[in-house]
């Protein structure tokens, strides 16, 4: 554990304050590190993760003897050192080749865990692909095809949905420029119906937006993969304690609009209001006089006489 450090000057009491527990809080860092083993396809393939995550990543080239899922002190060590809430261990052994683990902290402790294992065969970096590439910074739309992350219960495919939304989201933005949209991160999953107990692969690509003419007022949108490209199988899970989780997602009071009577938002984001009125009374609505309501005079003659005669019938009686 590290130290409790009292600010000596200004710019350290500053430095500690931005790490405090904030309302909205900071956009989450991500570190890189790899262990005593690890090959080159682990390493290039973390560089690569590196470049997508750029300008919020740090990563180490040394090694470090570490192993995830046996002892965190070392990962939450390096969190809080680095003020990481997002770390990408990168490790290679005989019986978990090309491991590649996603790990989220709370509290520079560790909430849960993913280990990924990467398919040498398919792996391609975006060097490979001779085309243009994004800008550093930019924010990726994504996309997730497959049964397998709509899976009501808790699995370790939802578990890399929420991974993977997490560490390519990036800073948050109250708005959007559409010029920024300029790639795409599709992440899709097999459908192994019909194939016993084996797992689903788990498909990483990255996509170039082209916008061309098509001689309509929207324009015709095409994609061109520029790399990476990862297949992945699912590996060791470590799920979040419920405890934990629980307080990880709290919510601060204050900051959610508060609902106001009568008034809803619809799916498009209109807003739609409700009025209540009291029970009107017919008979006193005001028509629009119009001619053919009046009565005619040969009626009103008619109805006087039909009266005289039943006051005649009646006397007689």
């Amino acid at each position: 554990m590290l130290r409790q450090v009292k600010p000596r000057n200004a710019r350290s009491k500053r430095a500690l304050e931005k790490r405090e527990p904030k309302a909205i809080e900071n956009p989450k860092n991500c570190l890189f590190l790899r262990g005593t083993s690890c090959s080159q396809i682990v390493q290039d393939a973390l560089n690569e993760l590196y470049s997508l995550r750029l300008p919020l990543a740090k990563k180490f080239t040394k090694k470090n003897p570490i192993h995830p899922f046996e002892d965190a002190t070392s990962l939450e060590f390096f969190s809080e050192k680095n003020d990481a809430s997002l770390l990408v261990f990168g490790s290679s052994q005989k019986k978990r080749p090309h491991a590649m683990t996603f790990i989220r902290t709370f509290g520079y402790k560790v909430l849960d865990m993913l280990e990924l294992y990467l398919d040498q065969e398919t792996f391609r970096t975006m060097a490979q692909f001779k085309n243009k590439k994004f800008a550093i910074g930019l924010r990726p739309m994504l996309l997730f095809a497959g049964t397998a992350f709509e899976s009501p219960v808790a699995n370790e495919f939802t578990l890399a949905k929420s991974m993977l939304i997490d560490f390519f989201k990036g800073e948050p933005a109250d708005k959007i420029d559409v010029e920024g949209l300029q790639y795409i991160i599709s992440v899709t999953a097999e459908d192994t119906s019909g194939d016993g107990d084996s797992k689903p692969a788990i498909h990483l690509r990255a996509y170039m937006i082209n916008t061309k003419r098509s001689g309509q007022k929207l324009p015709r949108v095409e994609v061109e993969e520029i790399g990476p490209r990862m297949d992945f199988r699912v590996g060791r899970v470590k799920e979040a304690d419920e405890s934990m989780l629980k307080e990880a997602m709290k919510k601060v009071r204050g900051l959610e609009e508060r609902t106001k009577k009568n008034i809803v938002t619809d799916s498009m984001g209109d807003k739609i209001g409700r009025v209540h009125l009291e029970r009107q009374d017919l008979k006193e609505l005001q028509l629009r006089k119009m001619k053919a309501l009046k009565r005619s005079r040969n009626a009103e003659e008619d109805l006087v006489d039909d009266v005289i005669a039943e006051d005649v019938k009646r006397i007689k009686q």
